[in-house]
């Protein structure tokens, strides 16, 4: 019953912050397009820890036409890789999530790639309907920042964890051998 009234109440605070980001920032500009996704980020993030669901759906399965990530080298994912590491998020991750050599860890490593791939899709399809919306009403041009940043903070972090997963699922095999 817990855990029912947090999955209630956290929707609702995403959408009282979203209310109050629109009526003090507007839709349109940089620290909107930031605010918004951070905010979401926040929300999805307390939603999908709360919720916990086991993710075992064959969509998170690796798919023929993916052809072992070459697919998703060729939108520059490992381009996305260098500029995380530069930043800094691989190495605070790393101090948040240390990776042990033992298949358990693979197996929870697997599982976070799974949760941070629903919360990336659920944020993209939010901020895609703004950016839709703000085009629409307001022109394509007050929807470019909501485009990069949906792109950049969503998007790529969706085609990353698609293109690590199958190299955990190798290493857990390699791991369950050994």
């Amino acid at each position: 019953m817990h855990r029912v009234l947090i999955l209630t109440f956290i929707p609702i605070i995403a959408i009282v912050l979203l209310g109050a980001l629109v009526h003090y920032i507007g839709v349109q500009g940089f620290l909107f397009a930031w605010i918004l996704n951070f905010m979401l980020m926040a929300c999805v993030l307390a939603f999908t820890e709360t919720l916990k669901c086991p993710l075992t759906s064959p969509y998170y399965n690796d798919k023929a036409w993916e052809h072992r990530g070459k697919i998703y080298e060729s939108f520059g994912v490992n381009f996305f890789r260098k500029l995380l590491r530069w930043v800094g998020w691989e190495k605070l991750n790393k101090k948040s999530n240390p990776i042990e050599k033992n298949t358990k860890t693979l197996m929870q490593l697997r599982y976070r790639t799974k949760q941070s791939e629903l919360g990336h899709s659920i944020i993209f399809g939010i901020v895609l309907g703004f950016t839709i919306f703000v085009a629409v009403k307001f022109g394509v041009f007050k929807s470019v920042w909501l485009f990069i940043l949906n792109i950049l903070l969503n998007l790529y972090p969706i085609l990353l964890q698609r293109y690590n997963r199958p190299r955990i699922e190798r290493a857990i095999v390699l791991s369950k051998r050994n």
